[in-house]
């Protein structure tokens, strides 16, 4: 199956295309990407095109620091569900995972990785085979990250620092006014260190049920994505059960139109289980929902499916080491 590319998310590169005096649909007609799809949230290119695009554009453009233009251009809704679930994120801690988690919103033809030492969480970009592996697009990439990082956190936000594995360009001065910190070229990876202070500290604009209401209109985006894909259709209908209380593997295969011993089966097959897929989605949800002041642990323990609230006060230990009414405090 060919990888693909988000529509609404190609308004970005239209915009910098223009913004140099160009039109972009001699382009577009060019690589037969529909200019009437972009708009269309639910709309998707294949990859290949979008990468040609790139590499056609910055052969007319002319410009070695194209993609750092993506700052300037990002909004929300070029991400879709999962701008949204940003901008109400918690955390950057929070938004950081959400990124990372749902990435295949976005583009399937690259990945995030995120990792933590005891000071420094990085967020890594990598490319798979089929990317022809464009400095312009992780420069647009990076671009969009720290635009949308200040967004949450405000203008004031600066990386600890940012890597680039293409080389240097001949004017990296750009670079520096754009993310105001130091920045290397031929690494050996693409990567965007933030310290932990930053990532931990309490967003303004935290909404955890909004969050959540994003999250879940992700998780079925993928489920429609990819109809091969049963782990994802297996936790967008455990998402769908969850409030009834009465969830089981045998609701949710029914709701799916499978034999519980087929889904099983499937699920088995791809390294995991319906009760290891509940017990994510329902750590994933009370990460989110114990942090919104306005829910009360009976809420809580309702809006996860348990039927006691003991039940939900034993599993959040298990998952935090506090017990939930603690780690609110906290």
């Amino acid at each position: 199956m060919a990888l693909t590319y988000s529509a609404p998310a190609v308004d970005i590169t239209l915009k910098i295309i223009e913004s140099f005096g160009i039109d972009p649909d001699p382009l577009l007609r060019e690589l037969a990407i529909d200019p009437g799809l972009v708009s269309d949230p639910n709309a998707r290119f294949r990859y290949t095109q979008i990468d040609d695009l790139w590499y056609k554009a910055v052969e007319r453009v002319g410009d070695e620091t194209f993609g750092l233009r993506a700052a300037r251009y990002w909004h929300p809704s070029h991400l879709g569900a999962l701008g949204y679930a940003w901008l109400s994120s918690s955390s950057l801690r929070t938004a950081l995972n959400r990124f990372a988690r749902y990435m295949r919103v976005l583009t399937e033809g690259a990945e995030l990785e995120l990792r933590e030492t005891d000071d420094i969480f990085s967020v890594v970009l990598s490319y798979k085979e089929i990317s022809r592996q464009q400095s312009t697009r992780t420069d647009s990439f990076m671009a969009m990250l720290v635009a949308m990082i200040r967004c949450n956190y405000g203008d004031d936000f600066h990386p600890l620092s940012v890597s680039f594995s293409h080389s240097a360009p001949a004017d990296s001065g750009p670079y520096y006014e754009l993310f105001r910190c130091p920045v290397y070229f031929e690494a050996e990876e693409n990567s965007f260190d933030l310290s932990v202070e930053d990532v931990d500290k309490r967003l303004r604009g935290s909404n955890p049920q909004l969050a959540q209401l994003n999250d879940q209109v992700m998780i079925e985006y993928l489920a429609r994505l990819d109809k091969d894909n049963v782990i994802e259709r297996v936790k967008a209908e455990i998402l769908n059960q969850l409030p009834s209380g009465r969830i089981s593997d045998s609701t949710v295969a029914e709701a799916l139109y499978l034999n519980v011993r087929t889904m099983q089966r499937r699920l088995q097959q791809e390294g995991t289980t319906f009760k290891t897929l509940l017990n994510e989605v329902r750590q994933d949800l009370a990460d989110t929902y114990i942090r919104d002041s306005r829910l009360t642990l009976n809420e809580i323990s309702f809006l996860l499916g348990f039927s006691e609230i003991s039940s939900f006060s034993r599993a959040f230990k298990r998952w935090k080491g506090k017990a939930p009414s603690a780690y609110r405090r906290a």
